[in-house]
């Protein structure tokens, strides 16, 4: 397209929310609002905007009134189901959307979307200088095509195989070009809008017919003047017949399906692009009000490039962005903090959710809104005694990284290079061939097609492929030799390409990998790390715990570790008070074997491995708002067993029951759960009329109260145990590597371990007061040794 050619892309806005709603249902944010479809639709625009180069864009709807296609036939889209509730809101707020990136809207009682853009290409028929692409997921535009002046840019599945017709790829398609599409539409029909068309007459024939014979029109004429000609096409017989009776349904089925192009709209190419038209701050609030974080970078970035381009107005003074302002880097850091304790689900907050929750474009009058919510709020304590502190902690950590032994990396690597070829050998024999084991349409085909291998409900990607995630294989591990063996290369590949390869690649010149502390990271206050996020080695399989022996302490030093034991259970009993947990903790029993005595009703003594591990997954389920069939499904068991278990827990540990219940309630009630030291976490989509998300932000809001004050408790330690090294100036001999969930590594003069391990347990197991917590014990177990995968206990 030259410069002086303009474009104009055409949205059929109903038909892009359509399939996105259907390719992406479970989009919802944490208010619980539907959101898939309009995910996809700024997902559309940034995609039209940065591919197709637009000067304008215009939008077209459906009204939800008749149109004059209903007039004519009664039956029109009768057979189509009501559109969803959450569809039609989303169709509502769409125009916002449009609205915000500049986009003008067009639409007219009586008429179809199809219509109004027919109408608009019309309107440009005789334009010069202007081109026209029509974005759809609905194929029915394909009429309006004329060459590459008008070509269509639509949906093959999903949302993100696209495809631009132009007539050369319609005639590819059809095999005759556009003008003839309501001529093949008036012989087959069309079942998406109850278009009757000739009943027995299929996509084959009307190919034939259309594309040897042209319109229904001249079908009809070429039937009465040399009826040979026409089976001389191979149309024969009753198929003949068929056709020679059903001239009045042909012709009425394609009048149906023009597109009309005298819609009484009024159209004119705006004044000015769509990129002048834009409105930024707009398009942000959305994002964030949707919570589309991910599309957050990409539509920074196109308008960043409209802004270099010139396209937009010099910004107005007192409207200045963050880098405008030179706000020091930690006073950022801080008022990020404040956001995301204000706002949970706000992780990892940006200067521009600073902005919103202060509301106000200036930083300092931003900050003393966010401080005054802060104290109304009851967040005091956490901001000012748990997170304000931990910040230069996790900067201290960040710079002084983890010693690395590159060369057992090395070695590592070379060894399970190995085991995956060898894997992948077994893979290609239970395959009977080789293929591309990480492509999940070949697996697929191999899996399902090649070897036939299927299990109940299985479940689907958006596009309607059948899903080979892992989740998904494990539900087929007993079918077939192969599925172990893909499932475990997933693993090993995994490991190597997330830690053993990737790790030697971040080293520093002294051999350290520096990870990222992500303060804000979840919604619980658990820390999480990247770049290389080193919270989630796996620990469960020889393969994976190897990793950990790379991880060394530097000559002279010895890596020392303290664990909390059963933290979150002991938490559990103490934040619900139950008799029967607080007897089993504050008398050193073990809680799942104590827990399997209660409930298959048999000694502690008597408890078998069996019983101890169903009574550890019930344990943990009820933390994180496990359900009867989740259960029922971890433990392998029938529904009607794993209801038993169920009340047998809660009738052993009726507190526990009456507080979890408590929980819920006040989650629904106000919307947040609490700490025990008063960090919040927000469940919006407790209250919505959506019944899964409703059920999710249930069992989210049981064990965030657990979860988070075990978060609260490792970074009061970590506070803790670092005034302690600076009381005793060991702060250089002595340091904090890394925080792993439950767990705090150091690195540790190897002279000092001796006389700072005592205390560092002694910290982190009265960081709350004995008395506060009900006397329970929260235990804590050191280790020590030059690597982290070899350790042995330090008898404390």
């Amino acid at each position: 397209m030259s410069k002086a050619q303009k474009r104009l892309v055409i949205l059929d806005t109903h038909a892009i929310l359509h399939r996105a709603y259907h390719a992406l249902p479970d989009f919802a944010s944490s208010k619980g609002e539907p959101t898939g479809a309009l995910y996809g639709l700024v997902t559309m625009l940034v995609r039209i905007a940065s591919e197709l180069e637009p000067d304008y864009i215009a939008a077209t709807f459906d009204l939800p009134k008749p149109t004059h296609r209903h007039v004519a036939y009664e039956n029109y889209k009768a057979h189509r189901v009501k559109a969803d509730d959450a569809l039609i809101s989303q169709l509502k707020t769409s125009r916002e959307v449009l609205d915000a990136f500049g986009v003008s809207r067009y639409e007219m009682e009586g008429f179809e979307a199809d219509d109004v853009i027919g109408t608009i290409v019309e309107k440009l028929k005789k334009k010069n200088g202007i081109d026209i692409i029509i974005a759809s997921g609905d194929m029915d535009t394909l009429q309006l095509v004329d060459d590459k002046r008008v070509q269509v840019f639509t949906l093959k599945k999903g949302l993100s195989d696209t495809i631009l017709y132009d007539e050369d790829r319609v005639k590819e398609r059809y095999g005759f070009g556009p003008e003839h599409i309501p001529d093949y539409k008036g012989l087959r029909g069309d079942p998406s809008d109850n278009i009757p068309g000739i009943r027995g007459i299929g996509e084959k024939t009307a190919t034939i017919l259309v594309s040897k014979f042209g319109s229904v029109e001249d079908i009809y004429k070429t039937l009465k003047k040399s009826p040979k000609k026409i089976e001389e096409a191979g149309i024969k017989g009753a198929t003949l017949e068929k056709i020679e009776k059903g001239k009045e349904e042909a012709e009425f089925s394609k009048a149906l399906a023009v597109i009309r192009r005298d819609a009484p709209i009024d159209f004119s190419l705006p004044e000015k692009s769509w990129k002048e038209s834009i409105q930024p701050r707009l398009v942000e609030d959305i994002l964030s009000r949707f919570e589309f974080r991910s599309l957050v970078p990409r539509v920074r970035k196109l308008v960043a490039e409209l802004d270099e381009n010139n396209v937009h107005e010099p910004r107005i003074p007192g409207d200045e962005l963050f880098e405008d302002e030179q706000v020091p880097y930690e006073e950022f850091r801080k008022m990020a903090v404040a956001v995301w304790l204000l706002n949970s689900n706000v992780t990892e907050p940006t200067m521009e959710d600073i902005y919103r929750a202060g509301r106000s474009r200036k930083f300092e009058k931003a900050k003393q809104t966010i401080l005054s919510e802060i104290k109304e709020k009851e967040l005091e304590f956490v901001w000012e005694h748990i997170e304000l502190p931990l910040i230069p902690i996790l900067r201290h950590m960040e710079e002084k990284g983890v010693c690395i032994d590159k060369k057992y990396l090395a070695e590592l690597s070379k060894d399970y290079h190995r085991e995956l070829d060898k894997m992948a050998k077994r893979i290609f024999k239970h395959a009977g061939a080789e293929f591309n084991i990480n492509s999940p349409k070949q697996l697929g085909e191999v899996l399902f097609d090649k070897l036939g291998l299927t299990v109940k409900n299985q479940k689907k990607t958006p596009t309607g492929a059948r899903t080979t995630r892992e989740s998904e294989l494990e539900k087929m591990r007993e079918l077939h030799p192969i599925i172990p063996d893909i499932l475990a290369h997933r693993e090993l590949q995994k490991l190597l390409s997330t830690y053993i390869d990737n790790i030697p690649t971040l080293l520093d010149d002294k051999n350290r990998v520096h990870t990222h502390f992500i303060q804000t990271g979840s919604a619980t206050g658990r820390l999480a790390t990247k770049d290389p996020g080193l919270q989630n080695i796996p620990i469960k399989t020889e393969l994976g715990r190897a990793i950990r022996h790379a991880f060394v302490a530097e000559k002279g030093y010895r890596i020392v570790s303290f664990d909390y034991s059963q933290i979150e259970l002991r938490i559990a009993a103490w934040l619900s008070g139950d008799p029967g947990l607080l007897e089993i903790f504050k008398k050193g029993r073990d809680a799942h074997t104590e827990v399997a005595s209660r409930v298959f009703n048999v000694r502690a003594e008597d408890v078998v491995y069996e019983q101890r591990r169903r009574a550890k997954v019930i344990n943990f389920g009820i933390l994180y708002g496990m359900g009867v069939n989740a259960l029922k499904d971890t433990i392998g068991t029938s529904r009607k067993e794993a209801q038993e278990f169920y009340n047998q827990y809660f009738e052993a540990f009726p507190r526990l029951a009456a507080y979890i219940d408590a929980v819920k309630a006040y989650a629904m009630k106000h919307g947040y759960t609490k700490t025990h030291f008063g960090r919040r976490r927000y469940f919006d989509g407790i209250k919505s009329p959506i019944p899964f998300i409703r059920a999710a932000a249930e069992r989210m809001a049981v064990n965030a109260p657990i979860q988070g004050t075990q978060a609260d408790i490792v970074k009061l330690a970590m506070i803790k145990i670092t005034e302690y090294f600076k009381e005793q100036n060991a702060y250089n001999g002595a340091h904090l590597l890394l925080q792993v969930h439950d767990e705090l590594l150091f690195e540790i003069e190897e002279g000092r371990v001796d006389a700072l391990a005592p205390r560092i347990k002694e910290i982190m197991e009265n960081v709350v007061p004995e008395k506060e917590r009900l006397g329970i014990p929260f235990l804590v177990e050191g280790k020590v040794g030059k690597n982290w995968g070899e350790m042995e206990k330090l008898n404390l």
